[in-house]
């Protein structure tokens, strides 16, 4: 499965403290813990001496101890003590099963087989960029396939209809033709905007909006908004959002959105509130989508002009060989 190829995220950094954490990825049930240095580790959470679940444990001396015969293992997962036998030198085969673990955007990301070659983590651009502030919302879950979310995050027909006074009106539901271009990860698009009476938390005015996307991986995707000059509180208000989605199973996700916003005077709840807003009035949404797998069959679905973005984004799920969460 070349999904399993791919980084996923699957917590929030700040999420994973002294105690084991439990979390699903592509269906298999891992254990999130930091050592007594700090990095995380993720491990299948399954203990290899009697299948245990060794989130149920705990972090004891920079080693994770299982909670039924309290085996002990060292960070990369080797098993350094059995407590029943303390002479005992436990040999290489009795160790947990390790996964691949990285920090980055604020989230922990894991990717499960690494005998192909690494490709990355997805970019963000804003990362870097000093005058954007960053933080991360979430999680939501979300009773649908991790494509069927991204394509919505791609599709601003939407906007008129279900965040109408927010993001659109029905009196305005024109979009621009935007340009498509594949690119080696997913797909860029240019060109796209939108009449939005609040187009940010500071918005004074409703504005067209330029819009560009970008998708990173199969289940990640970056925009970015520029709102017409003097339509906000904040002088050369710009922002970009990170989609990142961890498929659970081919049918439930957990979301996380990462904003780069250039305003470093609102609280992070305020932020929060608006990014909140906006997705819980996709979720509904998303959740009566049927079927919840995206169909990657050009036929199953109706398409119109506008619906360049998501058609270009289902043919490279299909370029790419993605399986997990379509049909």
């Amino acid at each position: 499965m070349m999904e399993a190829t791919l980084w996923h995220p699957v917590a929030l950094a700040s999420a994973v403290g002294a105690a084991p954490l439990a979390v699903t990825l592509l269906e298999h049930a891992l254990v999130l813990w930091r050592d007594g240095a700090g990095p995380v580790q993720a491990w299948a959470d399954r203990c290899p001496h009697r299948g245990a679940r060794l989130s149920l444990g705990r972090v004891q001396g920079g080693r994770l101890e299982c909670p039924y015969h309290g085996w002990q293992f060292d960070p990369g997962g080797r098993c350094a003590a059995v407590p029943a036998l303390p002479a005992f030198q436990p040999p290489a085969s009795h160790c947990a099963t390790a996964f691949a673990c990285r920090e980055a955007h604020g989230l922990v990301w894991v990717r499960l087989d690494a005998s192909a070659e690494d490709s990355g983590l997805p970019a963000f651009p804003a990362e870097d960029d000093p005058e954007l502030r960053k933080m991360n919302c979430g999680p939501y879950d979300v009773a649908t396939s991790a494509p069927r979310i991204v394509e919505n995050f791609l599709d601003m027909a939407h906007f008129s209809f279900v965040h109408e006074g927010w993001l659109g009106l029905r009196e305005h539901p024109q979009i621009a033709d935007p340009v498509v271009q594949d690119t080696p990860r997913g797909l860029r698009a240019t060109g796209c905007q939108a009449w939005q009476p609040q187009s940010n938390l500071h918005a004074t005015a409703a504005s067209l909006v330029e819009y560009s996307y970008e998708v990173t991986a199969p289940y990640c995707a970056l925009l970015t908004k520029v709102p017409e000059a003097g339509s906000t509180a904040v002088a050369h208000w710009r922002e970009s959002i990170g989609l990142y989605i961890c498929p659970l199973t081919p049918e439930t996700s957990r979301v996380w959105f990462r904003l780069a916003v250039a305003d470093f005077e609102s609280p992070d709840e305020k932020l929060a509130a608006f990014q909140h807003t906006i997705f819980t009035q996709d979720q509904p949404v998303l959740e009566s989508q049927s079927p919840k797998r995206l169909p990657l069959d050009p036929k199953a679905e109706r398409h119109v002009v506008c619906d360049r973005v998501s058609v270009a984004y289902r043919r490279a799920l299909v370029r790419q060989g993605v399986r997990f969460g379509v049909l």
